[in-house]
């Protein structure tokens, strides 16, 4: 997988630490909300679906935006400046009293957000060689997903022994030691033309990153998938400390055991597509939505405790075939120059469809309930990677092998010869 080499990177390893510690930082701190709305504050189903309404609401809005503006700014300076104005924001979680007071301050740094990943999707590539991207992606999203691990039980046991408050004190802390990991980068990025100042420029810009997404067959396949698929996985994903509380009447343990679960399947599933690294990228995220779905139908089945826990693992492979390889194909396919852009605005379709599904969820389970909307869920994953994985196949036919004109030469020579001797 080529991890000694990426990791014998020190650049790369500085990134890579400080994805870490933030993002240690944001599982506890969102363990810390979830736990707070759900358990303390004994919110409704539209209450819970809020925290993630009020997460992904920036993305969508303001995504496309911000990556014209990353596409022309510094990235190191961007990166720093957006860690400490999080590690700010996140002490205002800590005298939040209501629900709307969490969303506000979670719309903040998500806002915040919106400008920090592009920049990090630029920089990766200019830290890590070609060859060598879809292996730091694994690496990036194992990194995740062990965080995914081992911050619940963390969370988990800060809550109980201090309070929810402690998990945002840590939050702000990490967002300062990424800061000060980010500092050390050198990153050596192409000079590029400053934008025109006007409206007209963003706009213009804004355009060019849509004709792109919109005019590169298996970017833009996937994309719409992807669009599809965000959709189902947010009902899914509103309601499923709901449905550990209300359909399987379990606690904050097993919720956050899910969580572990989950990353433990997509560091398993990050080690399955590296089996699968010659095939094509949007295929394998056809694959990842297939299976998604599947174990979403199979938990919506079976209703029970042991079968959610072993379905959960299923979705966390699932998520790997997804993520990783749509990842690393944005990363390949897209010029430095417009990464920013095609990052922020398919990030931000995403988000948008994602958002509508976390708005209505919970309005629907109220009337349909928590397993139709499951089921559901699973029925348009499922759908979507069967139909991406024929659509693909017509797409991405692989092309004829030219031809070498000597080889051709002795080959007609040959059979010249043969016909001859016949």
């Amino acid at each position: 997988m080529n991890f000694r080499k990426v990791l014998g990177n020190k650049q790369f390893v500085r990134l890579w630490i400080a994805q870490f510690v933030s993002f240690f930082g944001d599982f506890i701190a969102i363990y810390a909300v979830y736990a707070a709305i759900t358990f303390r504050m004994h919110g409704s189903a539209s209450q819970v679906s809020g925290i993630m309404i009020a997460f992904l609401a920036p993305f969508a809005l303001m995504g496309p935006l911000a990556g014209v503006f990353v596409d022309r700014w510094n990235v190191k300076r961007t990166m720093i400046a957006s860690d400490l104005a999080r590690a700010l924001l996140c002490l205002g979680l800590i005298v939040a009293a209501t629900p709307w007071h969490i969303y506000a301050i979670l719309f903040s740094l998500s806002a915040v957000s919106t400008f920090f990943m592009p920049a990090q999707s630029v920089t990766l590539p200019l830290l890590v060689d070609r060859e060598d991207l879809l292996s730091a992606g694994a690496l990036m999203q194992q990194t995740i997903q062990i965080v995914r691990i081992l911050s619940p039980a963390a969370a988990a046991a800060l809550v109980g022994l201090a309070g929810e408050q402690s998990c945002y004190w840590i939050d702000s802390a990490s967002y300062v030691a990424s800061a000060l990991l980010l500092m050390t980068l050198a990153i050596h990025r192409p000079v590029v033309p400053v934008a025109v100042k006007t409206v007209k420029g963003v706009l213009s810009d804004l355009g060019s990153g849509f004709k792109f997404i919109l005019t590169h067959p298996s970017i833009s396949f996937v994309i719409i998938s992807l669009t599809v698929g965000m959709f189902a996985t947010g009902c899914f994903t509103a309601l499923l400390a709901v449905y550990v509380r209300d359909v399987l009447h379990e606690g904050t343990k097993t919720f956050g055991l899910l969580g572990s679960l989950i990353g433990i399947g997509t560091m398993s599933g990050g080690i399955a597509v590296m089996k699968f690294k010659d095939r094509s990228r949007a295929h394998m995220v056809s694959l990842g939505m297939f299976l998604m779905g599947g174990f979403i139908g199979l938990m919506a089945f079976a209703g029970s405790t042991i079968a959610t826990f072993a379905c959960t693992f299923g979705l966390g492979l699932g998520v790997a075939f997804i993520l990783i390889p749509s990842m690393t194909l944005l990363q390949e396919a897209t010029p430095n120059e417009m990464r920013g852009r095609v990052t922020s605005t398919s990030t931000s379709m995403f988000t948008l469809s994602q958002g509508i599904a976390l708005l209505i969820s919970g309005a629907l389970a109220a009337r349909l309930g928590i397993v139709p909307i499951f089921y559901a869920s699973a029925v348009i994953l499922i759908l979507v990677g069967v139909v991406g994985w024929w659509k693909l196949s017509s797409i991405e036919k692989p092309a004829a092998a030219p031809v070498d004109p000597i080889m051709a030469k002795e080959a007609i020579a040959g059979a010249e010869g043969s016909a001859e001797i016949s």
